[in-house]
């Protein structure tokens, strides 16, 4: 689970940069990146998404906290 949790904070941190570069700048570098192909930036968006529900469903099944890194 500790793999999955990292992928999500990952891509949390990669979305909230895009989204600053957006607010920031009116510049979308997920459009940029995929070529402004409509599936794949979509998909990028969706995935986003489902790592911030994951990370806010992860600390109730495991007790109130999320491990990322080996202690």
């Amino acid at each position: 689970m500790k793999i999955i949790n990292l992928i999500a904070w990952l891509l949390l941190v990669v979305g909230g940069i895009a989204w600053l570069l957006v607010g920031a700048f009116s510049w979308n570098i997920v459009t940029t990146l995929t070529a402004n192909i409509e599936i794949l930036y979509r998909v990028i968006y969706v995935l986003v998404g489902i790592s911030a529900l994951w990370l806010i469903i992860a600390p109730i099944l495991s007790n109130g906290h999320i491990s990322l890194w080996n202690k």
